[in-house]
């Protein structure tokens, strides 16, 4: 059972999505809020697997909820359902302790397979937020500080550009024909050979206009 505390200063999308998994026997709403300050509470208070935030809140709003959160219940996983696009406002909320980024456009059956994906502990990324560029790049030699390159192999370049669409290791494996283990494989080697922490810093150097593909 996925348990869920959601944030949403909208009430009427809050019911929406409530009614959508209320008989959902893998999924349980334990607590909904309007406000950021009231999803801390409400997030220590019950501690669910899984939250879900919008970002721009009253009182507080998702990136500093997220990095409240994460702070005090680092196991717990957080997934934006948001308006923003924006490049900066997706780095944003990474940097707090995300792993999923949804847009609100995108519909109930895009949330609710956000939901599985980062509940079970992979990331998940709207497909339309801004990843375009990733296609610009993907060619390139990965440059990290002044003096220090990497570069990838074209598999690995492949499972990045997967990565920064969106796509979960289990349907980057089915779309390149590999087993799921293959491309965890890879997710580690690139995070190695980039010298980053985890995989949200994987997916937020997908996504950041600094680095050069």
């Amino acid at each position: 059972m996925i348990t869920i505390a959601m944030a949403e200063d909208h009430q009427m999308l809050i019911d929406g999505v409530k009614s959508f998994f209320e008989y959902d026997e893998h999924v349980n709403i334990i607590g909904t809020v309007n406000n950021g300050e009231d999803l801390v509470k409400l997030v220590l208070l019950k501690q669910p697997k899984l939250v879900i935030t919008d970002i721009r809140m009253p009182k507080m709003d998702g990136i500093e909820a997220t990095k409240l959160i994460k702070t005090k219940l680092p196991h717990i996983r957080v997934l934006a359902l948001t308006m923003f696009d924006q490049p900066d406002a997706i780095k944003q909320m990474l940097d707090a302790g995300a792993s999923g980024y949804l847009l609100k456009n995108s519909g109930i059956k895009m949330l609710s397979k956000a939901i599985v994906a980062v509940a079970e502990g992979d990331t998940f990324f709207d497909p339309n937020v801004a990843f375009n560029f990733m296609n610009d790049y993907i060619d390139r030699k990965v440059t990290i500080g002044k003096s220090d390159k990497v570069v990838l192999s074209n598999r690995e370049k492949e499972i990045l550009s997967l990565i920064a669409n969106g796509k979960t290791s289990k349907e980057i494996a089915e779309t390149l024909f590999i087993a799921k283990t293959t491309v965890d494989t890879h997710r580690k080697n690139m995070i190695r050979k980039l010298n980053l922490k985890n995989g949200n810093e994987l997916v937020k150097y997908s996504i950041d206009m600094k680095y050069q593909f």
